[in-house]
């Protein structure tokens, strides 16, 4: 499960598992018990969240908005070139 990063105790990550076929591109966020999934392209947007805001959900998508390029770096390191979108 690779940590991206973490921002304000929110934990931005992936599962090794990402479905077969694997989905495009995302992250998900967790802290505690809340959890959200972020599409990134076209543009970040929420896939689901349960347990966070809507403020803590602005935080979070801006968050993914400013590491984009290290989520997906972090991705094709991970899976392979080819799977970001």
């Amino acid at each position: 499960m690779p940590v991206v990063f973490r921002y304000q105790g929110v934990r931005f990550f992936f599962y090794s598992n990402e479905g077969n076929p694997r989905e495009p591109v995302h992250v998900h966020a967790q802290r505690g018990e809340s959890l959200a999934k972020v599409w990134l392209y076209p543009e970040p947007v929420i896939a689901e969240s349960f347990g966070f805001s809507p403020s803590e959900m602005r935080t979070i998508i801006e968050q993914v908005r400013l590491h984009t390029e290290d989520i997906e770096r972090t991705w094709n390191e991970h899976f392979g070139q080819g799977t970001a979108f």
